[in-house]
């Protein structure tokens, strides 16, 4: 199974359409086999999922998504998994091993076009949205 997680600095980015990068293991079952990151660009969540489909992934793990990258990543065969923070290799091995915890309250659950900031469940997202 691949495992692609939201990534900056080596923690879960909390904001899935903005993420700079995602940190990518390849795991076996109950281990990781191998780790790599991968850049984002400028790419928006529609494009996210494809870089996603196209390395192969078969799950994501974030923090904040909204419902169009939901589904874009659903109708890509991605599986999601919202609502983790912490260092990225601790949280994918935590999926792995069947430990992980993550917040119900992930769902960002609107789009804005204006440039204030709001607030999704216990996190703040300070940009248009968390998508």
């Amino acid at each position: 199974m691949k495992i692609a997680v939201t990534c900056e600095n080596n923690s879960v980015f909390q904001h899935f359409g903005h993420t700079p990068e995602f940190a990518v293991f390849e795991t076996m079952p109950g281990k990781i086999i191998s780790e790599y990151r991968l850049a984002t660009g400028e790419n928006g969540h529609g494009a996210l999922a494809t870089l996603l489909a196209s390395e192969k992934v078969d799950l994501l793990i974030c923090g904040g998504i909204g419902g169009g990258a939901i589904n874009a990543l659903t109708n890509a065969g991605i599986e999601v998994v919202g609502g983790a923070s912490g260092n990225v290799r601790e949280v994918a091995e935590a999926f792995v091993n069947g430990s992980l915890q993550v917040r119900s309250d992930f769902h960002c659950n609107h789009h804005h076009d204006h440039g204030e900031g709001h607030s999704c469940g216990n996190h703040s997202c300070g940009s248009n949205s968390c998508h």
